[in-house]
């Protein structure tokens, strides 16, 4: 099994500061339409299959993978994604919280496995510090709050 977890905050000095629903705004688009938020090429299909006022279910293909995803929303404070096909399984989720200092944070977190390989077996290891390296998931959230500032200047959120 593999377990990552990541936090950073939404308004770093320098930045242009989002809100809370600004900031919601941009996670549900990105739940929508992964391509608007992945490097070029990287998700080549995102579409919404199924919809309610809760949750969404989305068809992509990323990295090559095809998944399904049960995304469910709460309002301005989380949304996760539940792995129903593709090479994982598991729980990958969002949060937005305020912080002791009442600063917007925004933390990832995941536990999820890899379907049809040995769990803590070593694709599973490969992946955890994948997650855990640099390029893993804390700059997946510096990226997703650099495009939702894009988005908003641009007047699309």
């Amino acid at each position: 099994m593999i377990y990552s977890t990541a936090t950073v905050p939404v308004n770093p000095p320098g930045e242009t500061a989002l809100t809370r629903a600004q900031t919601w705004q941009g996670l549900v688009l990105k739940a929508r339409d992964a391509r608007l938020f992945l490097p070029p090429n990287l998700c080549t299909r995102c579409e919404v299959v199924e919809e309610s006022p809760t949750h969404i279910v989305r068809e992509a293909t990323i990295a090559g993978d095809d998944l399904r995803e049960i995304i469910s929303f709460e309002s301005e404070r989380k949304v996760s994604f539940f792995q129903a096909a593709g090479p994982r399984e598991g729980a990958i989720v969002n949060e937005l919280f305020e912080d002791e200092a009442g600063a917007l944070q925004l933390r990832f977190y995941c536990y999820t496995g890899l379907r049809g390989k040995k769990p803590f077996g070593p694709e599973e290891q490969a992946e955890q510090a994948q997650f855990d390296s640099d390029n893993g998931y804390r700059a997946a959230l510096l990226s997703t709050l650099r495009r939702t500032r894009e988005l908003f200047a641009e007047g699309r959120l």
